[in-house]
Protein backbone atom coordinates (compact mmCIF):
# COMPACT_ATOMS: atom_id res chain seq x y z
CA UNK A 1 0.00 0.00 0.00
CA UNK A 2 2.92 2.31 0.78
CA UNK A 3 5.06 1.47 -2.23
CA UNK A 4 2.22 1.01 -4.74
CA UNK A 5 3.18 2.46 -8.11
CA UNK A 6 5.45 5.50 -7.47
CA UNK A 7 5.59 6.28 -11.19
CA UNK A 8 1.80 6.39 -11.26
CA UNK A 9 1.85 8.66 -8.22
CA UNK A 10 4.33 10.96 -9.94
CA UNK A 11 2.17 10.99 -13.06
CA UNK A 12 -0.92 11.80 -11.00
CA UNK A 13 0.95 14.59 -9.22
CA UNK A 14 1.92 16.15 -12.55
CA UNK A 15 -1.62 15.68 -13.86
CA UNK A 16 -3.07 17.36 -10.77
CA UNK A 17 -0.77 20.35 -11.23
CA UNK A 18 -1.68 20.69 -14.90
CA UNK A 19 -5.39 20.31 -14.17
CA UNK A 20 -5.25 23.00 -11.50
CA UNK A 21 -3.50 25.37 -13.92
CA UNK A 22 -6.12 24.59 -16.56
CA UNK A 23 -8.89 25.13 -14.02
CA UNK A 24 -7.44 28.53 -13.06
CA UNK A 25 -7.34 29.54 -16.73
CA UNK A 26 -10.94 28.37 -17.25
CA UNK A 27 -12.20 30.24 -14.17
CA UNK A 28 -10.57 33.56 -14.99
CA UNK A 29 -10.44 33.50 -18.79
CA UNK A 30 -13.06 31.09 -20.15
CA UNK A 31 -16.05 31.27 -17.81
CA UNK A 32 -18.12 34.46 -18.27
CA UNK A 33 -18.88 36.95 -15.52
CA UNK A 34 -22.13 36.37 -13.63
CA UNK A 35 -24.50 39.27 -14.31
CA UNK A 36 -25.51 40.04 -10.72
CA UNK A 37 -22.45 39.15 -8.63
CA UNK A 38 -19.70 39.92 -11.10
CA UNK A 39 -16.11 38.79 -10.50
CA UNK A 40 -16.69 37.57 -6.92
CA UNK A 41 -18.85 34.75 -8.29
CA UNK A 42 -15.68 33.09 -9.58
CA UNK A 43 -14.91 32.07 -5.98
CA UNK A 44 -17.82 29.65 -6.43
CA UNK A 45 -15.76 27.24 -8.57
CA UNK A 46 -13.14 26.77 -5.84
CA UNK A 47 -15.66 26.93 -2.99
CA UNK A 48 -17.77 24.02 -4.23
CA UNK A 49 -14.77 22.00 -5.40
CA UNK A 50 -13.04 22.31 -2.02
CA UNK A 51 -16.19 21.20 -0.20
CA UNK A 52 -16.53 18.30 -2.64
CA UNK A 53 -12.96 17.17 -1.91
CA UNK A 54 -13.66 17.51 1.82
CA UNK A 55 -16.67 15.25 1.46
CA UNK A 56 -14.51 12.70 -0.38
CA UNK A 57 -12.12 12.67 2.57
CA UNK A 58 -14.88 11.94 5.06
CA UNK A 59 -16.35 9.30 2.74
CA UNK A 60 -12.98 7.56 2.47
CA UNK A 61 -12.73 7.58 6.27
CA UNK A 62 -16.20 6.02 6.52
CA UNK A 63 -15.36 3.20 4.10
CA UNK A 64 -11.95 2.33 5.55
CA UNK A 65 -13.32 2.51 9.09
CA UNK A 66 -15.85 -0.18 8.21
CA UNK A 67 -13.04 -2.24 6.68
CA UNK A 68 -10.92 -1.79 9.82
CA UNK A 69 -13.72 -3.06 12.07
CA UNK A 70 -13.92 -6.16 9.88
CA UNK A 71 -10.18 -6.81 9.52
CA UNK A 72 -8.49 -5.10 12.53
CA UNK A 73 -5.64 -4.17 10.17
CA UNK A 74 -4.06 -0.91 11.37
CA UNK A 75 -3.28 0.26 7.84
CA UNK A 76 -7.00 1.04 7.46
CA UNK A 77 -6.86 3.14 10.60
CA UNK A 78 -4.01 5.10 9.03
CA UNK A 79 -6.16 5.56 5.93
CA UNK A 80 -9.06 6.83 8.05
CA UNK A 81 -6.84 9.40 9.74
CA UNK A 82 -5.53 10.51 6.34
CA UNK A 83 -9.03 10.86 4.93
CA UNK A 84 -10.27 12.92 7.88
CA UNK A 85 -7.20 15.17 7.88
CA UNK A 86 -7.67 15.97 4.20
CA UNK A 87 -11.42 16.27 4.66
CA UNK A 88 -10.96 18.90 7.37
CA UNK A 89 -8.39 20.85 5.34
CA UNK A 90 -10.53 20.98 2.19
CA UNK A 91 -13.67 21.77 4.19
CA UNK A 92 -11.84 24.63 5.92
CA UNK A 93 -10.88 25.91 2.47
CA UNK A 94 -14.54 25.70 1.49
CA UNK A 95 -15.62 27.65 4.55
CA UNK A 96 -13.04 30.41 4.04
CA UNK A 97 -13.79 30.75 0.32
CA UNK A 98 -17.51 30.82 1.15
CA UNK A 99 -16.92 33.69 3.57
CA UNK A 100 -15.02 35.59 0.86
CA UNK A 101 -17.95 35.03 -1.49
CA UNK A 102 -20.52 35.94 1.16
CA UNK A 103 -19.03 39.30 2.17
CA UNK A 104 -19.92 41.24 -1.01
CA UNK A 105 -22.98 39.10 -1.77
CA UNK A 106 -24.71 38.98 1.64
CA UNK A 107 -22.89 41.97 3.19
CA UNK A 108 -21.56 39.78 5.99
CA UNK A 109 -18.70 37.32 6.47
CA UNK A 110 -20.87 34.83 8.32
CA UNK A 111 -24.54 34.17 9.02
CA UNK A 112 -26.12 31.25 10.82
CA UNK A 113 -27.71 29.94 7.65
CA UNK A 114 -28.54 26.18 7.73
CA UNK A 115 -25.73 25.33 5.28
CA UNK A 116 -23.12 27.40 7.09
CA UNK A 117 -24.20 26.10 10.47
CA UNK A 118 -24.09 22.45 9.44
CA UNK A 119 -20.70 22.76 7.72
CA UNK A 120 -19.30 24.31 10.90
CA UNK A 121 -20.74 21.38 12.84
CA UNK A 122 -18.97 18.96 10.47
CA UNK A 123 -15.60 20.58 11.22
CA UNK A 124 -16.24 20.41 14.97
CA UNK A 125 -17.38 16.78 14.78
CA UNK A 126 -14.18 15.70 13.07
CA UNK A 127 -11.99 17.92 15.26
CA UNK A 128 -13.44 15.95 18.19
CA UNK A 129 -12.31 12.76 16.39
CA UNK A 130 -8.67 13.75 16.93
CA UNK A 131 -9.37 14.78 20.51
CA UNK A 132 -10.81 11.30 21.11
CA UNK A 133 -7.74 9.64 19.63
CA UNK A 134 -5.40 11.75 21.75
CA UNK A 135 -7.08 10.45 24.88
CA UNK A 136 -6.47 6.75 24.10
CA UNK A 137 -2.93 5.35 24.32
CA UNK A 138 -3.40 1.71 23.25
CA UNK A 139 -3.29 1.67 19.42
CA UNK A 140 -5.84 -1.07 18.69
CA UNK A 141 -8.34 0.42 21.11
CA UNK A 142 -7.71 3.90 19.68
CA UNK A 143 -8.24 2.62 16.15
CA UNK A 144 -11.45 0.80 17.11
CA UNK A 145 -12.97 3.79 18.89
CA UNK A 146 -11.86 6.07 16.05
CA UNK A 147 -13.48 3.80 13.46
CA UNK A 148 -16.81 3.77 15.27
CA UNK A 149 -16.68 7.52 15.77
CA UNK A 150 -15.92 8.25 12.10
CA UNK A 151 -18.81 6.04 11.00
CA UNK A 152 -21.27 7.79 13.31
CA UNK A 153 -19.78 11.22 12.61
CA UNK A 154 -20.35 10.81 8.87
CA UNK A 155 -24.05 11.45 9.51
CA UNK A 156 -23.17 15.16 9.67
CA UNK A 157 -21.91 15.14 6.05
CA UNK A 158 -25.17 14.31 4.18
CA UNK A 159 -26.99 16.50 6.70
CA UNK A 160 -24.96 19.43 5.36
CA UNK A 161 -25.72 18.55 1.74
CA UNK A 162 -29.46 18.28 2.26
CA UNK A 163 -29.78 21.22 4.67
CA UNK A 164 -30.52 23.70 1.88
CA UNK A 165 -33.22 21.40 0.52
CA UNK A 166 -35.05 20.78 3.79
CA UNK A 167 -34.83 24.29 5.29
CA UNK A 168 -35.38 27.88 4.18
CA UNK A 169 -31.97 29.29 3.28
CA UNK A 170 -30.27 32.10 1.39
CA UNK A 171 -27.58 29.70 0.17
CA UNK A 172 -28.00 28.98 -3.57
CA UNK A 173 -28.75 25.45 -4.76
CA UNK A 174 -26.06 24.36 -7.20
CA UNK A 175 -26.92 20.68 -7.75
CA UNK A 176 -30.61 20.08 -8.30
CA UNK A 177 -33.40 22.59 -8.62
CA UNK A 178 -34.33 22.84 -4.95
CA UNK A 179 -37.73 24.24 -4.01
CA UNK A 180 -39.31 27.63 -4.56
CA UNK A 181 -38.02 28.97 -1.23
CA UNK A 182 -34.37 28.54 -2.22
CA UNK A 183 -32.20 30.41 -4.67
CA UNK A 184 -31.21 28.35 -7.70
CA UNK A 185 -27.83 29.04 -9.28
CA UNK A 186 -28.24 28.63 -13.05
CA UNK A 187 -25.07 28.19 -15.11
CA UNK A 188 -24.31 28.83 -18.75
CA UNK A 189 -22.63 25.98 -20.69
CA UNK A 190 -19.21 27.62 -20.23
CA UNK A 191 -19.82 27.99 -16.49
CA UNK A 192 -20.91 24.36 -16.21
CA UNK A 193 -17.85 23.13 -18.12
CA UNK A 194 -15.57 25.18 -15.88
CA UNK A 195 -17.37 23.92 -12.79
CA UNK A 196 -16.97 20.28 -13.83
CA UNK A 197 -13.30 20.86 -14.69
CA UNK A 198 -12.68 22.30 -11.23
CA UNK A 199 -14.45 19.38 -9.58
CA UNK A 200 -12.31 16.94 -11.55
CA UNK A 201 -9.08 18.84 -10.81
CA UNK A 202 -9.79 18.90 -7.07
CA UNK A 203 -10.74 15.21 -7.16
CA UNK A 204 -7.40 14.28 -8.73
CA UNK A 205 -5.61 16.56 -6.26
CA UNK A 206 -7.41 14.79 -3.41
CA UNK A 207 -6.32 11.37 -4.67
CA UNK A 208 -2.70 12.54 -4.96
CA UNK A 209 -2.64 14.07 -1.48
CA UNK A 210 -4.34 11.02 0.03
CA UNK A 211 -1.80 8.70 -1.57
CA UNK A 212 1.11 10.80 -0.27
CA UNK A 213 -0.45 10.93 3.20
CA UNK A 214 -0.95 7.16 3.25
CA UNK A 215 2.70 6.59 2.33
CA UNK A 216 3.75 8.99 5.08
CA UNK A 217 1.49 7.29 7.63
CA UNK A 218 2.75 3.82 6.77
CA UNK A 219 6.37 4.96 6.95
CA UNK A 220 5.71 6.47 10.37
CA UNK A 221 4.16 3.18 11.48
CA UNK A 222 7.20 1.25 10.28
CA UNK A 223 9.50 3.58 12.21
CA UNK A 224 7.37 3.19 15.35
CA UNK A 225 7.35 -0.60 15.00
CA UNK A 226 11.12 -0.66 14.53
CA UNK A 227 11.64 1.54 17.59
CA UNK A 228 9.43 -0.72 19.71
CA UNK A 229 11.33 -3.78 18.47
CA UNK A 230 14.62 -2.22 19.56
CA UNK A 231 13.31 -1.85 23.13
CA UNK A 232 12.15 -5.46 23.35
Amino acid sequence: MRSGHPRLLLSLSIAASLLLCLALWAVFRYAPLELNMGAVQKVFYFHVSANWAGMLGFLVALVVSVIYLRTADLKWDIAAVAGIELGMVFTAMGIVSGMIWARPTWNTWWTWDPRLTTIAVVEMVYAAYFMLRQGIEECERRARFGAVYSIVGFISVPLTFFSIRFARTIHPVVIGSGDSSNQVFNMTPAMLQTFLLCLFAFSVLFVVLLWHRLRLGLLAQEVEDAANACWE
